[in-house]
């Protein structure tokens, strides 16, 4: 095993999950008492849970969460708020489109770190012992929830005016 390549792609991922915690965050205070709240708030709750699984698999192992991609991440996430403006009102419908379909990608990513740390598993023993077909299902749960969220508010944004 190349410890440092699983290194460097697990701290990809997390430094990933950081960005979209930032992200989900900032769409929670924006939608403060407003129905899309506590779906922000439910998505934010299932990526910490599978940030801390990945969080316990680096510490397992015996690898360093590189603090440099989570504070790029950080920074990553600050400078994508110039394109993706999110406000509740009207005219900024479209930075909720944006935030929605970066989060789409962003889980679908994650999907995909959980089949290929599977399918790695099967030569590297230290991978085992997580329920991959759950992180999968919940990562497939999570786009389906964001995805339907997403195409609403496409429908909004892109409606025709009469």
């Amino acid at each position: 095993m190349n410890k440092k390549d699983l290194t460097i792609y697990l701290n990809d991922h997390l430094a990933g999950s950081v960005s979209a915690i930032e992200l989900v965050d900032r769409l929670i205070e924006t939608y403060k008492g407003k129905p899309l709240e506590p779906f922000f708030t439910n998505l934010r709750n299932e990526i910490d849970a599978d940030q801390r699984t990945l969080q316990d698999l680096i510490k397992k192992l015996g690898v360093k969460e590189s603090a440099v991609r989570k504070a790029g991440a950080w920074v990553a996430e600050k400078l994508a708020r110039m394109k993706v403006r999110v406000s509740d009102s009207e005219k900024d419908q479209m930075g909720l489109l944006h935030a929605l379909e970066g989060l789409l990608l962003g889980i679908t990513g994650k999907g995909a770190l959980w089949s290929a740390l599977e399918a790695a598993s099967e030569n590297v023993a230290s991978l085992r012992g997580l329920d991959y077909a759950r992180l999968q299902q919940r990562a497939r749960e999570q786009c389906d929830l964001v995805d339907a969220k997403r195409l609403e508010s496409a429908r909004e944004v892109f409606k025709s005016e009469k």
